[in-house]
Formats: structure tokens, C-alpha cells, sequence
């Protein structure tokens, strides 16, 4: 492991989520409804509970952290962060590199930062069942375990791509208790009509939303879980940002550039936010958000108002967009194939306080080789995006000369993922060109919005 490893004490656990809204030069669009008026709470309502819609809703920079919760956290929270000395070597970089390991977590990920609090809002308000979807598994597997801690029952549609590419995260969803299903499923009218227009359809993550929030509204007993993209999710994922600040003052350093991978945008948002607020009261930090090049919504995608989802369960979000009904490729990223983005990751890279890079797979997965060869850590698909933006800055500063510090998030682990390593040592990945005319023909069918 690296020789440097900044901890932090039990006591040092954020005790209020940073909302990033409250420094934000203009207020968030709201979500609308097809109408084009303001979704209302009373709508919302239907499949999220009243204190998170509160938090989804919030100007307040502080929301304060439940004690119930950060008691949970401290299962694995503070996590470490590293100066990642080796790799630096092996790069031959002036660069320092750091990164935050999330990955020490029960679910191997950053994704439990806000399944525990969602579960627990949820139990407060008298809910005992939750819908959700999930990608490659990481936000399945975490919201199994909050299911697990707080007595919910969970319902899990995974994306039948990543189902049968990661067997061994549908274990430990049922580990933890939870029902899973391969989305898209005979079970609802959203995964019929996909199954219908294609037997073979490989399934995406807007899909198995729709399937998950079609369930979670024809239950009174059952809310709906999101692992991305909404505000309250990217608020409760800045206990990472908020520790590496923390991290990097005990150090007596501060990142020149942040980086983490960006699908729905929660990793990226807790992340970079923090370090937003600084930026805000003029310290000179660049943000950057990775993304797959097969699926380049923030880099390629149309800014617009479109649905969440693939059947337009959901309301329309100002963000950007490669069409709610695209079916991306089906990389070994599974949990970065999503059209869209977090509409305040959305707004922000709108108004040039952040910025975006589209990385292709194989160059990935070559990063994620070259950091677990250095630093021992064999990375998530999904983090390997952030490492390869990383790595290819501190190459920018070998050939320049320039000694920046850089972070990165390693938001989980991979040693669910180790077929598509596999797959990769084979040589059997392939890089997936930006599919044009599939999102050509999908943003044709972008909500027409009421005056």
C-alpha cells in the first residue's frame, strides 16, 4: 500500500450533509411536470417520503445527519485517503496523487453513504418495502444492507446486462435479503413493452427505473429508493468531500484538480461539492467529472428537459441528455450507462463551474491494471474512469514539468467485477464509438414541453 494513509477519528464523521444549492450563482431548475408546471410534493409523495422530498427540496447549506445514521457509518466511516506514492513513481510524475478509498464499506462502495439514510427515512415515516434499480450492483448491494439494517423488505431490478455479467453482486443482494430481478422483467408494463418491442433487449438503467418506480406507486406499503442523479442522494454523498477536506488540511495540502467518475452524478456530486464551496470563496480548484465515451451525456448529450426514465414515470429534469429511451452499449461500467446526469452536476457543468472528460473502456481498464499494480487496490470498472482521468493529468504534469496535487474518489472496489477483468486480459473488450445516431434518433423523442 502506499506509505502515506491519512485517518481520521470516529469523531471527525460529518455531522451535517453539505447542500450544495445554498452556493449554487443560480437557484436549480425545478423538476416539471409533462404539463410543464412544477412537479408538487403532494406528487412526489406517492413514492418518497416527506423528510427526504424536504432535503430533495432544501436551500439550507447544512441539513443536519441523523444520529441512527452516523452511528451506522462508523461501521466504516472515516474512510482513508492515500498519497498514492507508488503510482506516482511508476508515472514518473512531479504530480502528487491522492485518493479517498470508499470501497471499505459492508457493500464495497460509496453507494451505502446514502442507501442507510434513505432506508432510515424511509422506516420513520412507517414504509416496509423499497423498489429500486440498480446498474453493476454496487447501489443493489447497498441498499440490501440498509434494507437489511433497518427491517425493509427490497426489491431490486438490476439491468440483465450487468445481472448476467456480475452473478456474484445478486448473491450478496440476496445476502443481505433482497429480491432481484433481471430488468427488464414480465413483471410490470414497462419491462412487457420493452420485452415486447425486443426479446433480446439488454436492459439500462432508465429502464429498470421504470420498472421500479411503476412498483413502488401502486403500493402504499412501498416507497421507491434512487442510488443517483437527485439532489438528496448527491447530499448525502458529501461525507466523502466533506472527510477529504478534513484529510487534506491534517496533511497540510489541497487538491489543484478533483476527479471521480460520473454516471447519474451522486459519486462525482459528494465528491466535488465540497470542494465547490471553496471554489465559491475564490480558492482556484478544477472539478472534473469522467464519463464512458460510449456514454457521454454531460460531454456529448443535449442540455434539455427530459425524463428520468425510459417510460416517463418520472418528471422531466433540466439536464443533459443523450434521449430517456437511448439504450447505451453494454460496457463493463454498468453502473455509468445511464442518458443523464444529476441536474445540479447538470447545472453546474452548464455554467463552467465544473468540467468533463469521456474516457473510452479499454484505456480504463488499462488505469485500473496500472493503479492495482501500484497501489494494490483492484478498482471498480466504474472508479477506473476516474483513475484514468487522473493518470493522464499526471502524465500532462510529467511532460510540463508542473507539480500539481491531484485526487481522485475510489468509490468501490472490484472484486465483483473480476470477469470483465478478465474479459479485458483476454483482450476481448472492445472501445464502443459514441453511437450518433442512436442518439440522434432518441433526442427526436425528447418531451415536448407546454408553454
Amino acid at each position: 500500500m502506499s506509505d502515506i494513509k491519512v485517518l481520521l477519528n470516529e469523531s471527525d464523521i460529518p455531522t451535517h450533509w453539505y447542500n450544495v444549492v445554498a452556493d449554487m450563482p443560480k437557484p436549480p431548475l425545478p423538476p416539471l411536470a409533462p404539463d410543464g408546471n412544477p412537479v408538487t410534493p403532494e406528487q412526489m409523495l406517492a413514492i418518497f417520503p416527506g423528510p427526504l422530498l424536504e432535503q430533495e427540496m432544501s436551500g439550507e447549506r447544512w441539513i443536519p445527519i441523523p444520529e441512527e445514521v452516523r452511528q451506522i457509518y462508523k461501521q466504516w466511516r472515516p474512510t482513508p485517503m492515500f498519497r498514492a506514492r507508488r503510482l506516482e513513481q511508476m508515472l514518473g510524475t512531479p504530480a502528487k496523487i491522492y485518493y479517498k478509498y470508499e470501497g471499505v464499506s459492508p457493500a464495497g462502495s460509496h453507494k451505502v453513504n446514502t442507501s442507510v439514510p434513505q432506508a432510515f427515512f424511509n422506516k420513520m415515516v412507517g414504509i416496509t418495502r423499497l423498489t429500486t434499480e440498480t446498474g453493476a450492483g454496487q447501489w443493489g448491494s447497498s441498499i440490501a444492507f440498509a434494507g437489511q439494517m433497518f427491517g425493509i423488505e427490497v426489491r431490486v431490478y438490476m439491468v440483465k446486462v450487468s445481472y448476467n455479467q456480475k452473478p456474484f453482486r445478486r448473491s450478496m443482494m440476496q445476502t443481505w435479503g433482497a429480491e432481484v430481478f433481471a430488468s427488464p422483467t414480465d413483471m410490470t408494463n414497462a419491462g412487457r413493452t420493452a420485452l415486447a418491442a425486443d426479446a433480446n433487449n439488454p436492459g439500462s438503467l432508465g429502464l429498470a427505473i421504470s420498472e421500479a418506480v411503476e412498483e413502488a406507486a401502486s403500493r402504499k406499503d412501498t416507497n421507491y429508493s434512487l442510488g443517483s442523479v437527485l439532489n438528496h442522494v448527491c447530499l448525502h454523498q458529501t461525507v466523502i468531500g466533506l472527510e477529504a477536506k478534513k484529510q487534506f488540511e491534517k496533511v497540510g495540502d489541497y487538491p489543484d484538480m478533483v476527479f471521480a467518475c460520473c454516471g447519474g452524478g451522486s459519486n462525482f456530486a459528494g465528491t466535488a461539492f465540497p470542494f465547490l464551496a471553496d471554489k465559491a470563496a475564490g480558492k482556484k480548484v478544477r472539478l472534473v467529472a469522467a464519463e464512458p465515451s460510449s456514454c457521454p451525456s454531460l460531454t456529448k448529450g443535449v442540455y434539455a428537459y427530459d425524463f428520468g426514465d425510459v417510460s416517463g414515470y418520472t418528471p422531466l429534469m433540466k439536464m443533459y441528455t443523450l434521449g430517456h429511451d437511448f439504450m447505451p452499449p453494454s460496457i463493463h461500467a454498468g453502473g455509468l450507462r445511464y442518458h443523464g446526469d444529476s441536474p445540479l452536476v447538470c447545472q453546474l457543468y452548464n455554467e463552467g463551474l465544473i468540467e468533463a472528460v469521456a474516457v473510452p473502456q479499454i484505456a480504463t481498464f488499462e488505469a485500473g491494471v496500472q493503479f492495482a499494480r501500484a497501489e494494490g487496490i483492484i478498482p471498480a470498472p466504474e472508479s477506473c474512469h476516474a483513475i484514468r482521468a487522473c493518470i493522464d493529468e499526471a502524465l500532462r504534469c510529467k511532460q510540463s514539468g508542473e507539480k500539481k496535487t491531484l485526487f481522485f474518489n475510489l468509490s468501490g472496489h472490484g472484486h465483483f467485477d473480476m470477469a470483465s477483468y478478465d474479459k479485458y486480459f483476454a483482450g476481448e473488450l472492445v472501445d464502443y464509438d459514441y453511437p450518433e445516431a442512436a442518439v440522434k434518433e432518441a433526442l427526436k423523442r425528447l418531451p415536448k414541453i407546454a408553454a
